[in-house]
């Protein structure tokens, strides 16, 4: 049906539908255009009535031809699916432009809730002010308001309801799994000096901006 490039071959598309007719290569990117969030190469190929091995291919070329023609943006794989993202040496050029000073920003205290829930999730609500030494049931509102955690079930023995990442959180952070998640090990301090269910030494990271300059640390937050 396509050419190397792409392109339709009128010969081999009797009967086909017009969306079968359309460049493949094309096709996508204006799909991809659109999306508000990864999509599936199945779900490309079905909308685009094309066969599974031959979106997944076209997908990979676009992405070598963006990266090798140093466009400002970028095709990835990315919690599932493929979206296009602003290649990392122009963030400040689109931020200046989107925010026009004003950024959303995540509390330190969010930050380190959102590792928590990161790494041991799911996990209840108690155990992750457990592990923290403070009340985070404010702040995991917050989480769960950003689309960054949702619930995940309760947990059998005690009811509690479990709390994990969402795919938007993987999408934030460009990673395509949690298992591609930083390990640990080289942020922690020594191994003898730490109780081994702390999270204390974990990085901060933000999917939305840097830390809050004026986050403060209480027994209590909000």
């Amino acid at each position: 049906m396509d050419g190397s490039d792409g392109s339709w071959r009128p010969e081999a598309e009797a009967g086909a539908s017009p969306v079968a007719l359309l460049a493949l290569k094309p096709a996508l990117e204006a799909v991809l255009m659109v999306v508000d969030e990864p999509a599936t190469e199945a779900h490309l190929a079905k909308v685009l009535e094309r066969s599974r091995r031959a979106v997944a291919d076209a997908l990979r070329e676009l992405s070598d031809e963006y990266t090798r023609t140093g466009r400002g943006f970028d095709l990835r794989l990315v919690a599932g699916g493929w979206r296009f993202y602003t290649r990392p040496e122009y963030t400040q050029a689109v931020e200046g432009f989107v925010l026009d000073g004003r950024q959303a920003r995540l509390t330190q205290a969010a930050l380190e809730t959102l590792a928590v829930v990161a790494y041991r999730q799911p996990v209840s609500r108690s155990r992750v002010s457990a592990v923290r030494g403070v009340n985070c049931d404010g702040v995991l509102r917050t989480l769960l308001q950003r689309g960054l955690a949702e619930e995940a079930g309760t947990e059998p023995e005690t009811g509690a309801i479990l709390y994990r990442t969402t795919n938007y959180f993987l999408e934030r952070m460009g990673l395509r799994g949690l298992d591609e998640l930083p390990e640990l090990a080289p942020f922690l301090p020594e191994a003898d000096a730490i109780e081994a269910d702390s999270l204390e030494g974990l990085p901060s990271f933000d999917p939305d901006a840097p830390d809050d300059a004026d986050s403060t640390h209480s027994t209590t937050e909000p």
